[in-house]
């Protein structure tokens, strides 16, 4: 550990559902440890490797973590909020690009976050 002083939170809409954490406790047990694995690199490393965590491009700030598990791939995204990385939800990726509607649903929750964590 290189004493990183990066946090990773998860996302939680108004009404308090955290759509990560609902993501995370619907896979199995093996899964989710290997996802939280990888999520914990943005915590731990002063560069995530981008085979784990790249910008996509051309969205408003959206990041993915990328984990590869058997035939299946899982993505997570994410945004910055100053230091910190945060997680909006995950599913399984089925298609060689990243679903729209996956990437409109990060940059609403994005949005929704820092409007309400403005000063």
């Amino acid at each position: 550990m290189s004493g990183i002083k990066r946090e990773v939170v998860f996302y939680r809409k108004t009404s308090g559902e955290c759509p990560i954490k609902d993501f995370l406790e619907s896979l199995p047990g093996g899964t989710a440890r290997k996802i939280t694995w990888v999520l914990a690199l943005a915590e731990d490393l002063e560069r995530v490797p981008s085979q784990y965590f790249c910008k996509l491009a051309g969205t408003e700030g959206i990041w993915e973590f990328r984990i590869r598990l058997g035939s299946n791939i899982y993505r997570v995204l994410a945004f910055w909020d100053g230091n910190r990385v945060v997680l909006t939800h995950g599913f399984v990726k089925k298609t060689r690009k990243t679903p729209a509607d996956e990437i409109g649903r990060a940059e609403n929750y994005r949005r929704d976050h820092l409007e309400r964590s403005a000063p």
